[in-house]
């Protein structure tokens, strides 16, 4: 991948930086000043545009505030990172321009820069991280032994697909036969046979339950008794004269009970009980219920249960051809299996090979870097090795554990510097912050120089308090702190020549430079 370099970053709006905006060089850059200038503040607002989190009382976010880095490759490609406080006081993120969210920029981050932190590296989080370090220190690939894998996954889906082994492929079929049985007895044909069923039920459902009703209407309208409602009738007409000009209207009474009676014996020919079958009855309740049944077991409506059932078969005759099909994947398995075996045995002696390797040369490099007494290891575990950590003790005598859980914020930050030294990714920007924290002298100078010669490979940003450290730095910026009306800002510039003299002065003698602190700062610059 073509090599990382952070050109440019602007910070506005962030604690007691107003606006400043930083060109960094290629190599080693230092950041000095004094103690609450903002040095800290400068790589808060590198972290926030690249994706950080945004709590406002570690990077000061105020309603002004906008961070933005501009990276590029030595193959002339640019990334912009932005991220910036909207009017409603959250903060906006960007990708080249392009809204974006804050997990997307820390994504693209992951390719062009490491932050090395005090209190929380952005390297060695995983073991993946680990594995990675070891897999370039090794040139190890597993490009192979990956591509089996993924064809191992993908035949096994279609085994599993055709039914898996013999035993489930059996039982699968035997359940499938058991179920087309089960819905081919029922004789399903038209999916709208249930309401069909319900609909004849309810109708001669109702006329049984009205049969005694019917039958006694009938005989209140017209039966043998005188008081019968069409008896009276009849008399009531015969009553009516005939010849008194009212001949018309007793015809049509007339016609009036003839057809009340028709209407009477049509009644009484319908409520009869050979007009229903209780047998039929009995028949179209346990159709409905058994229809019902397959109703709701086979997805709701019998329009899904026949569609089940045709999936049924087509599966069965599918599992039925299939043994052909397995016995070529199965053998395809085998042999992918053995030749898996042995790629993930290679790769685990080489990642071991690798980790020894890089805990010897690590381990020489742990005293240049303040850490005489230290010891680190490379532990991997796995079949392929991909189960990898850092083991690490402090002091001779103390319990070995995990780099992380065991070194202290300094500690970490020079563990991760002596790991640069060996496996320097010179395709990514690395920045430490303070990763000279309680050291000084001979020291401080070993731990410069380590930064200068990991700048030879890559782009490194350091900030840093000791003057021999920024001695070393092939381009030295300084953060200025200055107080105006009651009003506090920063300001960054670079500087060389003299002005970088007097800085290095500066951080030797403090505000008060000597002509001795002078013609050391001289020295120190002069020694690179």
């Amino acid at each position: 991948m073509p090599k990382a370099q952070l050109v440019e970053l602007y910070a506005r709006g962030l604690g007691v930086i107003e606006e400043t905006r930083i060109e960094f060089g290629p190599g080693f850059n230092v950041l000095t000043g004094e103690t609450g200038a903002g040095k800290t503040l400068l790589l808060g607002a590198l972290e926030l545009c690249l994706g950080g989190e945004a709590a406002a009382s570690r990077y000061a976010v105020s309603p002004d505030t906008r961070a933005v880095a501009l990276f590029s490759r030595d193959d002339g490609t640019e990334e912009l990172f932005t991220r910036e406080s909207s009017p409603s006081g959250r903060l906006r993120a960007a990708l080249n321009g392009t809204p974006a969210s804050a997990e997307l920029l820390r994504q693209a981050a992951a390719a062009v820069v490491v932050i090395h932190g005090q209190h929380d590296s952005l390297a060695l989080k995983s073991r993946q991280e680990i594995l990675k370090i070891i897999d370039t220190a090794g040139a190890i690939s597993t490009v192979e032994l990956d591509r089996v894998r993924r064809e191992l996954t993908t035949l096994g889906n279609e085994r599993d697909s055709l039914g898996g082994d013999a035993v489930s492929r059996e039982r699968e079929r035997d359940y499938l036969m058991y179920q087309c049985r089960e819905l081919s007895e029922v004789k399903l044909d038209d999916p709208g046979e249930l309401g069909q069923v319900l609909e004849e039920l309810t109708q001669l459902s109702a006329l049984r339950d009205a049969q005694g009703e019917l039958l006694s209407v009938a005989d209140e309208l017209d039966g043998d008794s005188d008081a019968a409602v069409l008896s009276q009738l009849a008399r009531a007409i015969q009553r009516v004269p005939r010849g008194a000009g009212v001949d018309d209207v007793r015809d049509d009474l007339a016609r009036l009970l003839e057809g009340a009676r028709a209407n009477v014996h049509e009644l009484m020919a319908r409520s009869s009980s050979d007009k229903f079958d209780a047998e039929r009855i009995a028949q179209l309740d346990v159709r409905a219920s058994l229809l019902q049944q397959i109703a709701r077991k086979y997805g709701g409506t019998l329009t899904s249960a026949i569609a089940q059932r045709d999936e049924m078969n087509l599966r069965i005759e599918e599992l039925s051809s299939a043994e052909g099909r397995l016995e070529e994947l199965d053998a395809q398995v085998e042999g992918l299996k053995s030749h898996e075996s042995n790629l993930a045995a290679i790769a685990r002696r080489a990642r071991e090979a690798a980790g020894e390797s890089l805990t010897r040369r690590v381990q020489l490099q742990l005293p240049r870097v303040a850490l005489p007494h230290a010891t680190l290891r490379f532990v991997i575990a796995g079949v392929d090795g991909s189960d990898a950590k850092i083991l690490f003790t402090p002091n001779p005598g103390w319990p070995e554990g995990p780099l992380q859980s065991l070194a202290s914020g300094g500690e970490l930050s020079r563990v991760l510097l002596a790991l640069s030294l060996e496996t320097a990714h010179d395709d990514v920007v690395a920045v430490f912050d303070e990763v000279d924290a309680g050291v000084g002298g001979q020291v401080a100078q070993q731990i410069g120089e380590c930064l200068r010669e990991v700048g030879e490979t890559q782009q490194v940003i350091a900030v840093t308090h000791l003057a021999s450290v920024a001695a070393k730095a092939a381009h030295h910026f300084v953060i200025e702190k200055s107080v105006a009306d009651g009003v506090t800002t920063t300001r960054v510039h670079e500087v060389s020549g003299a002005d970088r003299v007097r800085e290095v002065a500066r951080m030797l003698a403090g505000d008060a430079v000597t002509d001795e602190a002078h013609a050391l700062a001289q020295r120190l610059l002069e020694s690179v």
